[in-house]
């Protein structure tokens, strides 16, 4: 079946109609990872929008529900030059086709992919929708594309109730044995096996209790504090800041998200009064931002932002380049930083752009980056045994 890809600016890509079978207007953005298409379809920061994969060939491998990084998909779209309709992996459950018709998600693949991303970077992301209506009039169309937002997609991916993950208690040969097994990725097993430097040192946080608040959160990020021996309580994103404080943490976790952090003034209100507090604090990407904004600072959306597995950043304090996972569209403005309040710990290689930052008399610190890295590299890892080593300094004092 004939399926359209039309873009606000007018262009119109034609394809084949893949996923589930409507009609869908999103935020076009593009993702420049190779390989764990599985891990971006699940991650929840992609809620409102439609992804394009960059990489030619999607869905070699399949689905292996035990990668998913959360209970669902949530792109409202997916875009592909070429989808893999036979699998060849031994884990495989499903095919890709079959998962985005499981999960409600249209698609449009046969397009030139390239091109697609040529024009959002060249123009900056835009909207588009995705079709089958061959008797489309774009005139009609085009007011929709300029008119939508993605709104408040926070309040959609958040969880629903409080729920903790008991941290893992001992270790086997394959890694930490605990009801937190699901979330352990080979990687982490292999590493401590290996005993590779850049990988996590084994149950470093047993018997800490970290609050993670929930804006949108991957799986590997609570999975990566239980992993390492944290019990992790996960609030839901409206939390108050009073309900967190009163269950004594030892650290505060913000997760990632979706959309635009200004849209998140009642969460932004409570991280302020988080910040308040003397707690060790830790945020990753969405969570970074409001507490940007929590403390005075600014944020600004980006021409079409980093989505990828190959971004790198650099540690301003040691030197070292990370290349890291990245899925974000919106930026702290570095040039309404208040010195005392924060500074600059991490930048964007490519581009100049803040990745991190460092609060001044506070044991907080924040990443733009996902540290996590499902899909993608491992080299920043070990930021979570930081924040555990924070936490252990303050319990110990």
């Amino acid at each position: 079946m004939k399926a359209f890809l039309i873009l606000e600016d007018g262009t119109v890509f034609e394809g084949t109609h893949i996923g589930a079978l409507r009609e869908v207007i999103s935020e076009i953005v593009f993702n420049t990872s190779m390989a764990g298409y599985p891990e971006v379809l699940t991650d929840p920061s992609y809620a409102g929008q439609a992804v394009c994969m960059t990489y030619p060939l999607i869905g070699n491998y399949g689905v292996c529900r035990e990668d998913m990084e959360s209970r669902r998909a949530w792109p409202d779209g997916f875009i592909v030059r070429e989808l893999a309709r036979m699998p060849s992996n031994f884990r495989c459950d499903m095919t890709i086709q079959e998962f985005l018709a499981e999960n409600d998600v249209p698609g449009i693949a046969g397009i030139d992919t390239r091109a697609l991303t040529k024009i959002l970077r060249e123009k900056g992301t835009m909207n588009g929708m995705i079709t089958t209506d061959e008797n489309y009039r774009i005139e009609e169309i085009l007011p929709r594309l300029k008119a939508y937002t993605t709104g408040k997609v926070v309040d959609v991916v958040t969880c629903r109730e409080k729920y903790t993950l008991r941290g893992a208690r001992e270790l086997t040969d394959n890694g930490p044995l605990s009801g937190s097994a699901r979330f352990v990725k080979e990687d982490y097993a292999r590493g401590i096996r290996e005993k590779r430097p850049s990988m996590v040192r084994a149950l470093n946080g047993a018997g800490l209790k970290v609050a993670l608040l929930d804006l949108g959160a991957k799986d590997n990020i609570a999975g990566s504090l239980a992993a390492r021996g944290c019990d992790v309580i996960v609030y839901p994103a409206h939390t108050k800041a009073q309900e967190i404080i009163d269950d004594r943490p030892d650290g505060i976790m913000l997760s990632n998200g979706p959309g635009d952090p200004k849209e998140c003034a009642e969460v932004i209100e409570e991280i302020r009064k988080l910040y308040d507090t003397d707690i060790t604090i830790f945020a990753i990407c969405l969570g970074h931002q409001l507490m940007a904004l929590a403390t005075g600072a600014d944020t600004y959306k980006m021409k079409y932002g980093h989505r990828g597995g190959n971004h790198p950043v650099k540690d301003l304090k040691t030197g070292r380049v990370y290349i890291s996972s990245q899925n974000h569209g919106y930026v702290v403005d570095m040039d309404k930083l208040d010195p005392k309040v924060a500074t600059p710990a991490f930048i964007n290689v490519n581009d100049g752009t803040n990745e991190g930052l460092s609060y001044t008399g506070k044991n907080i610190f924040t990443v733009q980056f996902h540290p996590e890295a499902c899909p993608g590299p491992q080299d920043s890892g070990d930021l979570f045994d930081r924040f555990i080593d924070m936490m252990r300094e303050v319990r110990n004092a």
